[in-house]
């Protein structure tokens, strides 16, 4: 019991000495709090001054600006109110002088429009003419002279208008002159080196036996990569080789556009090579046939010589030619009759014949077969065609044309080979005709010979009846 008590009396000496404790520390804190909140409200007060003191500082910045804007804004009306009238007022002032300078001008109006159409249409002639080469600085003048002629701003000088005139006149004068001199030309390889260059006329450019293009846009002169046929070619060289005596030479009226398109036409060799592996067989089969015939030609007019010598002797045959075989074979001792003499006249005639027509019938199968083979590689090409109109379209007609044209070139050399074939075919057969038609006759006549002679030799009694 002593000690319960004691424990209470303990436990509450201490809560009342806690209690104390903490009233003495909250005195302290609110104290350190009430300091604070005032040297707080001093720090906030004093910022509010400054950023009081920084917005009236700002708003009077901002007002003069303001102020500055409008003064300039009333002067910029103002001068934009005085420039409009001076607008107005100079309106009236050119209106009144173009009625003035129209008046004044009268009827050179038209002089102005023919002096603008002949400046620009010569400063298109002459941008693509030859003479442009010697004297290049004309095109600047003739387009400042048709720009301000458009205008009519002010009146031609009479100097501009005789350059005018002076221009045309040379560029007639250019056009029947022949001149060389030396410029840079581009070679098919596209190498630029100084060349001696002959200008004719205003047709076309020749350099070292060669034609030349002018190309405008650069001024400059390009050798073609290929040039146009042989027959084209003669001008050139002999005016390369200094020929003074009068000598034909190739004019290109369009300043080098038909010469670009005889550059472009393939050559024979080109055109062979369009038919493919089916033009190169017609053309082996053409030189075969062509050599088969000459050389059976050859033959049969030796044996045709060899049987009208025979011809000539007929008493003394011999085994080198046709119709002295059949003669040795009519003359033969074992012959007993005139029928049994025509058997072997027809087989000796039967024998020789092979020999006459070998390899005849070749060439007319050559000539049947080569325009077969043309037709067939024209179908071909044709099928080609078609398939890349399907994959490219028929937008582009050259497309089509050159496909077309290569297709039908292999026809062009089957009906080439086949009608030289189809004539040494009827001439062979021809001169083999007429050496069988000899050999005929003459063992015809061998067998007449025989019959008239068993004839003679008959019996007076025989003979009689």
């Amino acid at each position: 019991m002593k000690t319960i008590l004691g424990t209470v009396l303990a436990l509450a000496l201490a809560g009342s000495a806690v209690v104390a404790q903490a009233q003495s520390s909250t005195a302290i804190d609110l104290q350190q709090l009430l300091k604070d909140v005032q040297q707080g409200r001093a720090a906030d007060q004093a910022d509010n001054q400054r950023r009081i003191r920084e917005f009236q500082a700002e708003q009077a910045r901002q007002q003069q600006l303001l102020d500055d804007i409008t003064a300039r804004r009333e002067a910029l009306e103002a001068r934009s109110a005085e420039m409009e009238s001076r607008f107005e007022k100079n309106e009236l002032t050119i209106a009144d002088l173009e009625d003035r300078l129209q008046e004044r001008m009268g009827g050179l109006k038209e002089l102005f429009g023919v002096l603008q159409q002949t400046a620009s249409d010569a400063q298109a002639q002459f941008y693509l003419s030859l003479s442009q080469l010697e004297h290049p600085d004309r095109n600047a003048f003739l387009v400042d002279f048709a720009g301000r002629m458009g205008q009519a701003n002010r009146l031609p000088a009479i100097s501009e208008i005789e350059r005018l005139w002076f221009e045309l006149q040379r560029e007639m004068t250019e056009s029947g002159r022949i001149v060389t001199r030396d410029i840079n030309v581009v070679d098919a390889e596209g190498i630029e080196e100084p060349q001696s260059v002959t200008r004719i006329g205003l047709f076309n450019v020749v350099s070292e036996g060669k034609f030349l293009r002018y190309v405008p846009e650069t001024g400059r002169l390009l050798e073609f990569a290929r040039q146009p046929g042989t027959r084209y070619m003669s001008g050139p060289s002999d005016l390369a080789s200094g020929k003074a005596a009068t000598f034909p030479f190739a004019v290109d009226p369009t300043r080098g556009q038909l010469l670009q398109i005889l550059t472009q036409a393939p050559n024979l060799t080109e055109r062979v090579a369009q038919g493919g592996a089916i033009g190169y067989t017609i053309i082996g089969l053409g030189l075969a046939g062509l050599l088969l015939a000459l050389s059976r030609m050859a033959i049969l007019l030796v044996r045709g010589f060899a049987i009208k010598k025979q011809l000539t002797d007929m008493q003394n045959p011999s085994d080198k030619n046709a119709l002295g075989r059949i003669l040795i074979a009519a003359r033969a001792d074992d012959v007993p009759d005139a029928e049994t003499l025509e058997l072997r006249m027809g087989e000796a005639v039967m024998r020789e014949l092979p020999r006459i027509n070998a390899y005849i019938p070749i060439l007319k199968i050559i000539a049947a077969v080569a325009p077969l083979m043309g037709l067939l590689g024209t179908v071909t090409g044709m099928i080609l065609t078609f398939q890349a109109i399907t994959l490219f379209g028929a937008g582009d007609p050259r497309l089509m044309a050159g496909g077309i044209s290569q297709a039908l070139m292999t026809t062009v050399l089957g009906l080439c080979v086949a009608i030289p074939m189809l004539l040494l075919h009827n001439l062979v057969q021809m001169r083999a005709r007429t050496i069988t038609e000899i050999l005929q006759n003459e063992a015809v006549g061998q067998v007449a010979e025989r019959t008239e002679e068993n004839l003679d030799n008959r019996p007076p009694a025989a003979q009689a009846a």
